[in-house]
């Protein structure tokens, strides 16, 4: 039977700590978004070649990169909102559980887009990272079997859910195909990382031969 080694001491983050480190995180990505535009407007658009363009092996280097890019600051402004929210929200649960979860969005969407998008076009956007996020906090609760994470999912599906009509291609000039795999990945995520249950009081104990 194993037990916790006396000379040790756990921590847990308090709620403030949390709070802090999202925040943090949060405002310093979508500083650094738009940073790049201002560089990229300010270059011409020299950052534009790091957009992901399909099916060709060596623009996969690119399937990160094009989620910290954007055409334009109106573009950069619409996704700004959201990114905030749903990137604070999701922050809550763990610094490097998000970490892992944006990573797994990012990837996910990315390979979706390279493998669907439309000839020669050019995909950049943090949209199929709003939708994967929209995607984790949806399913999370179900998953995790949390209340709070329930009730969460409930609140962000009443603010944000009539965006979910952006993974369907009405419109050519949108990555529908980058909303619908960011999606797809913000859900995998939520089962992928998902939080491990405590063990009750006066459960069994695995013991070690």
């Amino acid at each position: 039977m194993t037990y916790p080694n006396p000379g040790t001491e756990v921590t847990t983050p308090s709620r403030a700590d949390r709070v802090k480190a999202a925040g943090g995180v949060m405002i310093a990505w979508v500083a650094l978004l738009w940073l790049l535009e201002v560089v990229d407007t300010a270059t011409g658009g020299a950052l534009d070649t790091y957009g992901l363009s399909p099916r060709s092996f060596g623009e996969l280097r690119d399937v990160i990169p094009m989620a910290f890019l954007h055409h334009g600051f109106e573009h950069l402004a619409s996704n700004t909102v959201p990114l905030l929210v749903l990137g604070f929200l999701a922050a809550l649960g763990g610094i490097r559980r998000f970490a892992a979860v944006v990573l797994t969005i990012m990837v996910v969407g990315g390979l979706g887009v390279w493998l669907t998008a439309a000839d020669h076009s050019n995909t950049v956007g943090a949209s199929g990272v709003v939708f994967g996020l929209l995607g984790y906090l949806l399913v999370r609760g179900f998953v995790n079997r949390s209340a709070v994470d329930l009730v969460v999912g409930l609140v962000v599906l009443a603010v944000y859910g009539s965006v979910l009509w952006g993974v369907l291609p009405t419109d050519p000039s949108i990555s529908w195909q980058g909303h619908l795999f960011g999606l797809v990945g913000g859900v995998l995520a939520a089962f992928l990382y998902r939080t491990k249950r405590p063990v009750r009081a006066g459960a069994a104990v695995p013991l070690i031969p």
